[in-house]
């Protein structure tokens, strides 16, 4: 046998065990915990969704799923820490709608989304509710309007940081109807909702997950949804276009991602393991009465939502010239 025979002999079987080490893999997983970055502080809307389905996950897949919040940077801490895993499916990101909107906010973003990740498959979607504190005096959105535009820049919205999808959804409303709104950014949901509440700032678009229980309590008022049909558990709560903003309709989203180069035999299994879970009726039932439903699908499908997205946000930001270096 001559030399470069040989060679070719001992490539092709080297990656023929290469092969089998990974489809035997594949085929042990998971024999370990699962680690789920969550890239936003408890409380946030990604988290309750995340916690809801990681515990049932772990359930069907015979393996603890340990969620860890790593906030920072509008979720780019969190994302680009499972960007830098290893491929090997212990560990993936719960990122929400916001991940899309990094990859044009952020001049230096530590990751690109499609290049660095592969989606496992999509969670829930939550409307947002446009909602006020008590002290402002208004009781639906042509109101609220109409007090904007008698005191430009008066009134002030919170967001959960520069870019995020509840920053950009007041920018679309303000675009919309023609008013100037001052931007407030938080670090996340929980202090943004503590001081609306307590009326350091007037309104925001805040995902019904997170701010649905103040809502039923009475310490915030809510004005309208942002889905295209009433929630039928808020038969009260109009949607944005009944409340004259035409064509007005967006939301966040949830999906389970994974490093990109995570094998397919490990990516398939989870989605098969997280499309289980979903169409729990418990689950659904659960995520239903927090204002959210579900998502699920192949993991090819959510990718290209994820890219649809990804261009969708990119005009927004563009159009309101919003940039972070």
């Amino acid at each position: 046998m001559n030399t470069r025979i040989a060679a070719m002999l001992r490539a092709t079987l080297c990656m023929a065990a290469l092969a089998f080490g990974a489809a035997a893999q594949a085929a042990d997983y998971p024999n370990l915990p699962i680690h789920v970055i969550v890239p936003f502080p408890p409380g946030a809307g990604v988290d309750i969704v995340t916690r809801l389905v990681a515990s049932k996950l772990s359930t069907s897949l015979g393996q603890q799923l340990i969620v860890e919040n790593r906030s920072g940077a509008g979720g780019n801490v969190g994302a680009a820490t499972v960007a830098r895993a290893a491929p090997d499916g212990y560990t993936l990101l719960a990122a929400p709608s916001s991940i899309a909107v990094s990859q044009s906010l952020y001049t230096n973003l530590p990751f690109h989304v499609e290049k660095d990740f592969r989606a496992v498959g999509m969670m829930a979607s939550v409307p947002f509710l446009l909602v006020v504190n008590t002290k402002v005096p208004v009781n639906t959105v042509a109101e609220l309007t109409a007090l904007a535009k008698s005191k430009p820049n008066g009134l002030t919205f919170a967001s959960t940081g520069n870019g995020s999808s509840p920053h950009l959804t007041a920018e679309m409303y303000a675009h919309d109807t023609g008013v100037q709104l001052r931007h407030v950014p938080y670090r996340g949901t929980a202090p943004a909702m503590t001081d609306l509440m307590s009326g350091e700032v007037d309104m925001m678009f805040a995902n019904a997950l997170s701010v649905l229980p103040q809502v039923k309590t009475g310490r915030l008022r809510a004005l309208a949804i942002t889905s295209a049909q009433p929630d039928p558990d808020m038969p009260d709560v109009p949607t944005m276009q009944a409340a004259g903003v035409k064509g007005f309709e967006t939301g966040t989203w949830f999906s389970l991602l994974a490093p990109a180069k995570t094998p397919d035999d490990v990516i398939a299994k989870l989605n098969g393991a997280l499309n289980t879970v979903l169409k729990s009726p418990d689950v659904r039932e659960a995520l239903r009465k927090q204002g959210a439903s579900v998502q699920s699908g192949t993991p090819a499908q959510a990718d290209s939502f994820i890219h649809a997205e990804i261009g969708k946000f990119a005009k927004i930001i563009q159009a309101a010239n919003i940039h972070i270096d």
